[in-house]
């Protein structure tokens, strides 16, 4: 009386969802975690077999059967999980998206049953115990075209069986040690079914809590794919959808909306002259800078190398000047010394307003040309356009 339930559930429930979740590509490390989860199978059906075994046995020694048919019936089961055994370490079964050859096993070991009971009837009913079992250990893995294709196969060898021939299918209970062996059958077939059914929560509740997992790393990678990874802020591509998205937004609400456009002056220098190390955090510490000092509205990014766009949604242009000179001034107040001695960083600004006709392009370029004033002005100072 075999299942094919393997042991140690909620180590293999883990493996399994993590290859669920794994790309078909199998990389070494899928691959030697298929193979360890095939061999727990394996000596889960090794054990299942020495125990329906033991419980044949009793039945022969108490005479009801041939003292062969335990033995036998240890050795076929054996048989089969020794060849689907070979073909595992030989990675046959790893070109197929089953793996595991569920069919075949699961047609193999029902096979066995069903000769047993052709062969042993006396006790059959113990042997048809175990397809249920051994179809309970399919679901968890079966397709629907793997499940109709075993039952089909199930149903031909249940018809020959019962139609094909009048053999008494029976379960003795006639002395104390038969009702012995009668109530194990059942006891294991049903504390395996129990032992599946744990399998099978267990495995529901790894991969609900994987695809939670894949949520928060798929929103993860959203988030990176919009941010310039260098200071935090929105990356030329998103921070251009921002400002289509606020341009309409504006014209459908009828409100005013700003923007401005921000360099880092003499930027260059302070590279040649402290190293990009302190570039780079002289970046961060900006963008740092700006996002503590802006309003949730607004919106923050990296137009390309030392250029940042800040969109002013809502805002006429008096207000956002005055906002940029405040963050202008804030820059320019701050303890740059700390990173680099000698170290002195302002910004200009060219700020702008949405005009009827403006498009995205013609918004940016009249920032654009304002910025350029400021900088043509002496730098470290903010100018409209």
């Amino acid at each position: 009386m075999n299942t094919a339930a393997p042991s140690f559930p909620q180590r293999s429930a883990a493996e399994v969802a993590d290859l669920v979740l794994a790309p078909e590509a199998a990389a070494p490390e899928v691959l030697a975690r298929r193979a360890r989860q095939r061999r727990q199978m394996y000596i889960g059906q090794v054990a299942s077999y020495s125990l329906g075994a033991s419980v044949l046995l009793l039945y022969a020694y108490d005479g009801a059967i041939s003292m062969g048919v335990p033995s036998l019936f240890w050795l076929g089961g054996l048989l089969i999980i020794g060849t689907f055994t070979v073909l595992s370490e030989a990675g046959f079964g790893d070109r197929f998206e089953d793996h595991y050859l569920t069919v075949f096993q699961i047609s193999a070991h029902m096979a066995l049953q069903l000769v047993f009971l052709l062969a042993v009837p006396t006790v059959g009913v113990a042997f048809l115990a175990v397809l249920f079992l051994i179809f309970a250990f399919g679901t968890l893995r079966m397709t629907s075209s793997q499940a109709m294709l075993t039952w089909g196969l199930a149903t031909c060898g249940l018809a020959f069986v019962f139609l094909g021939s009048d053999l008494p299918i029976g379960l003795p209970v006639t002395t104390r040690l038969q009702r012995t062996a009668s109530m194990l059958c059942f006891v294991l077939v049903i504390g395996q079914c129990a032992f599946l059914g744990l399998f099978g929560a267990t495995l529901r509740k790894i991969l609900y809590r994987r695809s939670i997992e894949l949520k928060a790393a798929y929103q993860r990678i959203e988030e990176l794919a919009e941010l310039d990874e260098l200071t935090g802020s929105y990356n030329r591509r998103c921070i251009m959808r921002l400002l289509d998205a606020a341009i309409e937004k504006s014209r459908q609400a009828s409100t005013p909306c700003a923007i401005a456009l921000i360099d880092l002056d003499w930027f260059k220098r302070v590279n040649d002259a402290h190293g990009h190390p302190i570039g780079d955090e002289v970046l961060r510490t900006f963008a740092i800078t700006i996002f503590a000092n802006i309003r949730q509205a607004d919106c923050f990014g990296r137009y390309g190398g030392e250029e940042f766009l800040l969109l002013l949604p809502g805002i006429d242009g008096e207000a956002a000047s005055r906002m940029l000179e405040r963050l202008r001034q804030i820059i320019a107040d701050l303890d740059w010394s700390a990173f680099s001695p000698g170290l002195r960083v302002t910004i200009s600004a060219g700020v702008v307003t949405l005009r009827d006709n403006d498009t995205a392009d013609t918004f940016l370029a009249r920032a654009d040309h304002a910025l350029y004033s400021a900088k043509a002005q002496g730098r470290n100072r903010i100018a409209t356009g």
